[in-house]
């Protein structure tokens, strides 16, 4: 009996640490604009602005990450694996989706998405669509200021 409580005890408190996330479908509309196609990158900004995760990388050659500078600064240091979250690059006036996953503890707390652009031989956007970590923001569109038009997330699960 003893073995049991302990076991059933042991898995609740196993349950209530283990962080529960949601996958959100990512929809990402590109402005028409001449030259190479567009090296986007997906990353969750913590409360104070620092980079924290990389979500996803539109863009499989790493030889063309240096062309988005602070996330390249950040992923040298992170050194994550990038070859599960990685696609093809997107062109101008094209669509791209990509499945993300926010971890539900991050949501209202200050957290955002940060969509970073760059083009070969063009400017960086650093900024090109930022997004709030919560329900309301996440549901919206999020309209871009540089290659990215607009962004349009939807949960699916």
């Amino acid at each position: 009996m003893k073995k049991v409580l302990f076991t059933l005890i042991l898995g609740l408190i196993s349950l209530s640490t283990w962080a529960q996330s949601s996958k959100y479908k990512c929809l990402i509309q590109m402005n028409s604009y001449k030259g190479e196609a567009a090296y986007v990158v997906i990353s969750l900004i913590n409360p104070q602005g620092k980079y924290e995760k990389t979500l996803a990388v539109l863009g499989p050659d790493k030889k063309w990450y240096n062309t988005l500078p602070e996330w390249h600064k950040f992923e040298t240091k992170a050194k994550t694996q990038l070859n599960a979250i990685t696609g093809a690059s997107v062109g101008g006036g094209d669509r791209a989706t990509r499945t993300i996953e926010i971890d539900d503890s991050k949501l209202n707390k200050g957290y955002k998405l940060r969509f970073e652009s760059a083009v070969e031989e063009q400017k960086y956007v650093l900024k090109d669509v930022e997004i709030n970590v919560s329900p309301e923001a996440l549901a919206e569109r999020a309209e871009g200021t540089g290659y990215i038009k607009f962004v349009k997330l939807s949960k699916t699960q």
